[in-house]
């Protein structure tokens, strides 16, 4: 594993990509008026990729997390480009940071992260029939490629290195779908 990067400093970030806030003004059904404030998204959306090897592995990544300072174990995910659809961004990332595109795609859903407060959506997409092929991504270092089985998420809770939400509930829609017990809308 990595050494983690050493942090030489911290300072605000009055003009950063991540933080653009706005007011919105709402009336509710009731007739109440409130104004809240939330951070606005920066980008076109999001994947988290659910890597199928074969029918019972996945593909997880183990990459830093700056907001927590330490390595993260999770399902290969990024930012969506201009013009691109959430399938082709999906295979763009598992190329950038797995080393495999996927014959087969399919989108099970989005999730938000703190819906209250910000407008982040992230698409869940299942890659199946996989085939190595690598792109350059904009990692500082190259991802630890992790393989898991699926009949053993209960111990990837577990682990201290596992605690992205969104990795997590990703993992259990794809077992839910692969085992037909969801299917998506």
């Amino acid at each position: 594993m990595n050494k983690r990067p050493t942090i030489l400093a911290t300072r605000d970030a009055p003009d950063s990509h991540l933080r653009k806030a706005e007011q919105v003004d709402l009336e509710f059904s009731n007739g109440e008026r409130r104004t809240y404030e939330r951070l606005k998204g920066s980008g076109f959306g999001a994947v988290l990729i659910v890597a199928m090897r074969d029918p019972e592995t996945v593909l997880l990544v183990r990459e830093y997390g700056v907001g927590v300072d330490r390595y993260e174990l999770g399902v290969p995910k990024g930012r969506l480009d201009r013009d691109e659809t959430t399938e082709q961004g999906a295979d763009r990332e598992l190329k950038e940071e797995v080393g495999f595109g996927a014959r087969k795609l399919k989108i099970l859903g989005t999730l938000s992260l703190s819906p209250s407060y910000m407008t982040h959506l992230a698409h869940v997409v299942l890659a199946e029939d996989l085939y190595p092929e690598r792109l350059q991504g904009d990692e500082p270092e190259e991802l630890e490629v992790v393989p898991w089985r699926m009949d053993k998420l209960h111990e990837l809770l577990a682990r201290d290195d596992v605690t992205e939400g969104r990795s997590i509930a990703a993992l259990f829609m794809a077992r839910e779908y692969l085992a037909g017990r969801y299917k998506p809308a």
